[in-house]
């Protein structure tokens, strides 16, 4: 009778244990599928977990020698991607973040709370707060609790290698970043200004139009110039789009004068700095009334490209403040006319 009680429990036992099996492994490959998005891109483990108590954050860093960057970032970016895998994949680039700065990494869509100083955000409502449009964006900050270099959007690494020394190195006290880029050295290019696309009378005079005007701040020495023009806006897409506007295309360490789209009369470089323009190139988009509503100025190919273009052209700047969502509205449209949409190409 007991041999019997005994098989009966280990036979009980048994089914139990395979039920229970077969359950954990439903659940945890349920689980798997429903915690990967297709689109993350794992960050480096060198990245610091934060509280997100940005001040408290400035001051750690600050006792280890170092700075706070703040990386806001979006599942599904390739630019993030490129940022995460093509730089800080490369061990020089990645040994001198970790030697400078302490990084930090916010949801541009998260809900997380973030606190700086006296005041509390959610991690989206931060970066409406600070108009973040483009990701990445990286934000440093000094040790007095300044935002004191804004990067919106990717840098390829020759660029990114050159923005990692100025800041990490607190050069911004002793050379503009204008000046101390235009010292870096440069990957291989054409050396040319591609001014061939100028569409206005005179290049040195701004005001005088009957379009909106796209101002391209450039570099003879600049290969991301060279892919600008000698691909993307070479595109069918891109020159329907190009068409709508006023273009002129400005060696942004220039000597030479213009008359701006306010009228004022000044060196071009003068007013490069002036307007923040920190990488080549910078696309700047002005209205009929001479102001600026909207720019690019990070590393992009052609499909956002075309679609900053877009986005001025079609007047939808006024409606949706948050360039990201014409992004991802346009997107759809194109592919439900059945329209492949490939970001990166």
């Amino acid at each position: 009778m007991k041999k019997n009680y005994l098989s009966h429990f280990l036979l009980v036992l048994s089914v139990c244990l395979l039920i229970t099996q077969q359950v954990f492994a439903r659940t945890e490959g349920e689980l798997a599928a429903g915690m990967v998005n297709p689109g993350h891109t794992e960050k480096p483990a060198w990245f610091k977990v934060s509280f997100l108590d940005l001040f408290e954050d400035v001051e750690e860093a600050t006792a280890k020698g170092k700075r706070l960057m703040i990386y806001y970032y979006q599942d599904g970016c390739p630019y993030c991607k490129k940022l995460l895998e093509d730089n800080f994949g490369q061990r020089d680039i990645a040994d001198r973040t970790q030697e400078y700065f302490d990084v930090v990494a916010i949801n541009l869509w998260g809900d997380q709370d973030i606190v700086v100083g006296d005041k509390t955000y959610t991690e989206k409502n931060f970066a409406e707060a600070l108009k973040v449009q483009y990701t990445p964006t990286l934000l440093f900050f000094n040790e007095n609790k300044k935002i004191i270099f804004r990067a919106n959007g990717y840098y390829p690494p020759e660029k990114f290698s050159a923005l990692l020394d100025y800041i990490g190195k607190k050069q911004e006290s002793k050379i503009s970043y204008q000046d101390f880029m235009a010292e870096a050295s440069t990957q291989p290019s054409t050396g040319k200004l591609h001014d061939d696309i100028n569409t206005l009378p005179s290049a040195s005079v701004l005001t005088m139009r009957d379009k909106p005007l796209l101002v391209m701040f450039e570099q003879k020495k600049c290969n991301t110039c060279d892919e600008l023009h000698l691909d993307i806006l070479k595109r069918k897409e891109s020159m329907d789009l190009l068409s709508g506007f006023d273009v002129v295309v400005l060696d942004m360490w220039s000597d030479e004068k213009v008359i701006t789209p306010s009228g004022e009369r000044t060196k071009i470089r003068s007013w490069a700095k002036k307007r923040g323009v920190k990488y080549a190139p910078s696309l700047l988009f002005f209205d009929k009334k001479g102001e600026e509503v909207f720019r690019t100025d990070a590393y992009l190919k052609a499909f956002h490209t075309q679609t900053a273009m877009d986005y001025v052209l079609s007047g939808a700047y006024k409606k949706q403040s948050n360039f990201q969502r014409f992004v991802e509205a346009r997107a759809d449209r194109l592919r439900g006319q059945g329209i492949e949409v490939n970001l990166m190409e």
